[in-house]
């Protein structure tokens, strides 16, 4: 097969078709880190079966009409952020095979309440109280940056993960990559909720025909990655008891002025045990940067 490899690096990933019997690799990066990647295919020996173009992927000219498998490591923090997924939509689109093949093919979003006191008092009202001083106005522009870190899968106060959003690489497009999608979250256990938590997982041959099927996530029970989980404080701490429930709506936009960038939005109601009242609501906007 034919594979192109978006955003090759190290080409570390071009090295892996390689070896396992690609009969090309083309491997396309715009930054200076293409010009080691030719030195590491060349250290091993796979100078005759890869091809690595510097530039950008909708400029460069590649030496064939059309290839058979797209790879890519084109995710982000949140997913999207500063995500190359627009890249490969457009490589997609040019330069796969009607029948050709994507690796990941699948990406979702998820979503879960998580117990989060230590990390917030640290965070968010820390500014209470400065050496004395009161900088208790920064709270509002802190709260409003999403936190990359690793969360211990016992924090989580929801009894599972909510599925926000699934993209099919092979027909998603890039207007589909702004959305806005409906959550459910119920409680199970007492505790306090001080935030929201959303990572993703990916799927390779999710339309089946593999021989194995392959995924991993980027939760907190799952095997650590860079990604880690990106953290939504909550403006307000919410008591909750067993099967209670919060649902409302998660937003995700590209920003308008830096489009690598994401604005997200929470608007949540926290319904009583019985269902019958909602006993706190908010609606809230997020700017990673």
């Amino acid at each position: 097969k034919v594979v192109l490899d978006v955003g090759c690096g190290t080409g570390i990933l071009c090295m892996f078709a390689a070896q396992a019997g690609a009969k090309l690799v083309i491997g396309v990066d715009m930054s200076g880190m293409l010009e080691r990647a030719k030195e590491i295919v060349a250290a091993n020996g796979f100078d005759d079966k890869i091809v690595l173009l510097r530039g950008k992927m909708e400029e460069v000219e590649l030496p064939v009409p059309k290839v058979d498998i797209i790879i890519s490591e084109w995710m982000g923090y949140c997913l999207l952020y500063e995500s190359m997924l627009d890249t490969v939509l457009w490589a997609r689109d040019r330069y796969l095979q009607p029948d050709g093949l994507l690796f990941p093919d699948r990406a979702i979003m998820h979503l879960a309440a998580i117990e989060d006191a230590e990390y917030k008092q640290t965070k968010v009202h820390f500014w209470d109280d400065v050496y004395g001083f009161d900088m208790s106005c920064m709270k509002e522009y802190v709260l409003r940056e999403p936190l990359v870190d690793c969360v211990d899968a016992k924090s989580v106060v929801s009894t599972r993960a909510q599925q926000l959003i699934s993209f099919d690489l092979y027909t998603v497009t890039k207007e589909q990559l702004a959305f806005t999608a409906p959550f459910h979250l119920s409680m199970a256990r007492p505790d306090r909720v001080h935030a929201l938590l959303v990572w993703f997982s990916v799927d390779f041959d999710c339309r089946g025909g593999a021989q194995k099927e392959v995924s991993f996530g980027t939760g907190p029970g799952d095997k650590y990655t860079h990604w880690k989980q990106t953290v939504l404080y909550l403006p307000s701490d919410l008591d909750v008891q067993p099967g209670q429930v919060m649902t409302g709506v998660f937003g995700c936009r590209p920003n308008q002025v830096n489009p690598r960038e994401l604005d997200l939005a929470i608007e949540y109601h926290l319904h009583s045990a019985d269902g019958q009242n909602v006993v706190s609501s908010g609606r809230y906007g997020y700017h990673m940067a």
